[in-house]
C-alpha cells in the first residue's frame, strides 16, 4: 500500500502543479497546511493521552531531533515537487526506488548486514532496471523532435 500511495502522490503532484501556476512553493504550502489539518485531529484522537502525559517531560535533545526531522521532511517535500516538476512521476518513483536500493547496499558495509543471495539479486535488479530506464530516457532526450 505504501508504494501505491507514493505513486499516487507523485501523480497528483504533477497534476496539481498546473492548478498553482507551476509554483512549487505554493503547492508545498498547501500540502503542509493539509497535513496539519488532517494529522493534528488524528494524533489527538489516537494518541492524545500519551501526548499529554509524555511530551512535557522530553528534553532538549528530543525536541532538537524532532525539529531537525521536521525541517528535513519539509526540504524533502520541496525537492520531491521540484523533481516531479522537472521530470515525471514515473522518473521520480524510479529514482526513489534506486536510492532505496543503494541505501540497502550501503547497509552491508556500514551496519554489517548479512547479504543474502536474494537480497543482492533484488538490489541488482532494481539498479539494473533503473539504469536501463535512464539509458532509454537519455536516448529519447537526444532524438530530435519530429515536426520541428
Amino acid at each position: 500500500m505504501s508504494s501505491v500511495f507514493v505513486s499516487l502522490n507523485s501523480i497528483f503532484t504533477k497534476k496539481l502543479l498546473t492548478h498553482v501556476q507551476d509554483n512549487h512553493w505554493r503547492l508545498t504550502f498547501y500540502n503542509n497546511v493539509n497535513a496539519l489539518v488532517l494529522f493534528l485531529p488524528l494524533i489527538l484522537i489516537f494518541e492524545g493521552s500519551r501526548v499529554a502525559s509524555g511530551l512535557p517531560s522530553k528534553g532538549t535533545l528530543f525536541w532538537s531531533a524532532m525539529s531537525l526531522a521536521g525541517v528535513m521532511g519539509f526540504l524533502i517535500g520541496i525537492v520531491t515537487v521540484l523533481q516531479i516538476k522537472a521530470t515525471s512521476p514515473l522518473t521520480h518513483n524510479i529514482s526513489g526506488t534506486a536510492k532505496a536500493a543503494v541505501q540497502s547496499a550501503m547497509a552491508f558495509q556500514i551496519w554489517g548486514n548479512e547479504p543474502t543471495g536474494r537480497g543482492v539479486a533484488g538490489i541488482a535488479m532494481v539498479l539494473g532496471g533503473s539504469l536501463g530506464y535512464m539509458v532509454v530516457k537519455t536516448r529519447e532526450a537526444r532524438q530530435p523532435i519530429l515536426g520541428k
